[in-house]
């Protein structure tokens, strides 16, 4: 069942993408390998993709007067995702792990694995050329974009051939949903994510301090200075970290507290206590801008959520619309297993055998209030 291998850098000094938003439900523009996909539906909305790192470069959402403008934080050339300061990862499907895990180390049967270390002594986001740095296989079914890339056994030093799946659709009721599924070869660990930022004032529209953020868990996973967990599964109750009632994101964000200090912010796992519906999903987070009007429902199968606040945006990078994008100007929410898991006993497992199907699914539901 695997899909063709395509691991190679794409040698492109400047490849834009031409948003083309029609009629039709989907558009697209192809550029050889790195192609470019429209989703569009009736209600306003539509949300550009690119297979290079399977990554979301656009969505367009009304606000409350119906004025269309663009949430999501990127570029539109591909030179630029290629060649960004500190690689933020904007938009990307990461893996073969999101999030870290500690040393680049871990262990499945008595047999130690050695991966890439690209974050300190730390192993992030699937290392060095992780899934958001190669090119996709991509095909249209119906009105969704599905993106395949086969991970080969011994990539960034992980086992197995890992062939993954992740499909794209939109919805009439302004639902970007994003399914993944991935079989392997051989023992390994997966916990795949998009790491979409968000400003729901629109790209480069100052800060998201102001947005009021609900996250449905009544703990975290406290870290040590390398951002690993500690083990823990940590109250949010009388802490910063108590987003169980919306409150804006700003307000407790320069509080004294160890654990802000190590993230420079708000940069952890939340582990999500709402139960599961009939479908396998739950609300996951929440999250609402007052000028705009425009508000956002985060809906998962996962059991964790990361939120991260934008700490590590300085005012080098500029966007699409040529804006710079200042400290804390996007934030992401990162549906997901909890970091470490594969040398954490009392985490959620991550591990896949063959034989096995990695299957999970997050939507992302904007409306207006």
């Amino acid at each position: 069942m695997y899909s063709k291998f395509k691991r190679a850098l794409v040698s492109a000094a400047s490849l834009a993408f031409v948003g083309i938003v029609s009629a039709a439900t989907v558009s697209v523009d192809d550029f050889d390998d790195i192609r470019s996909f429209t989703l569009s539906n009736d209600s306003g909305m539509s949300v550009t993709l690119t297979n290079y790192g399977a990554t979301v470069t656009s969505i367009l959402v009304p606000d409350r007067n119906g004025e269309v403008a663009d949430v999501a934080l990127g570029y539109n050339n591909v030179s630029s995702y290629m060649n960004a300061v500190d690689k933020p990862y904007f938009g990307s499907i990461v893996g073969r792990y999101g999030n870290r895990i500690a040393k680049g180390k871990f262990s499945i049967d008595g047999e130690e694995y050695t991966l890439a270390t690209n974050n300190g002594e730390n192993h992030l986001h699937g290392g060095v050329i992780g899934f958001d740095k190669v090119v996709w296989d991509a095909r249209i079914e119906g009105s969704s974009v599905v993106f395949s890339y086969l991970a080969k056994d011994g990539e960034e030093g992980y086992p197995g051939n890992l062939d993954i799946e992740v499909r794209y659709s939109l919805g009439d009721d302004n639902s970007l949903s994003i399914e993944y599924w991935a079989q392997t070869d051989k023992a390994t660990h997966c916990n795949l994510t998009n790491h979409t930022y968000f400003n729901l004032a629109g790209e480069g529209n100052g800060t998201i301090l102001g947005h009021k953020l609900m996250i449905a868990a009544d703990r975290f996973t406290p870290v040590d200075e390398g951002l690993i967990p500690t083990g823990e599964l940590r109250p949010v109750k009388g802490t910063p970290f108590d987003f169980q009632k919306a409150k804006s994101i700003g307000k407790d964000i320069k509080k004294e507290n160890q654990q802000l200090t190590y993230g420079l912010g708000y940069d952890h796992n939340w582990v999500l206590s709402g139960e599961l519906d009939t479908d396998g999903m739950r609300l996951a987070a929440t999250l609402y801008e007052k000028s705009s009007g425009r508000y956002m429902e985060v809906l998962t199968s996962e059991p964790g959520i990361q939120f991260y606040c934008g700490n590590f945006l300085d005012g080098r990078l500029k966007g699409k619309s040529g804006k710079t994008y200042v400290y804390r100007g996007g934030l992401c929410l990162e549906t997901q297993h909890y970091p470490d898991s594969p040398n954490q006993k009392n985490f959620p497992s991550t591990l896949l055998k063959p034989g096995e199907t990695y299957e999970t699914k997050t939507v992302y539901r904007f409306s207006t209030k």
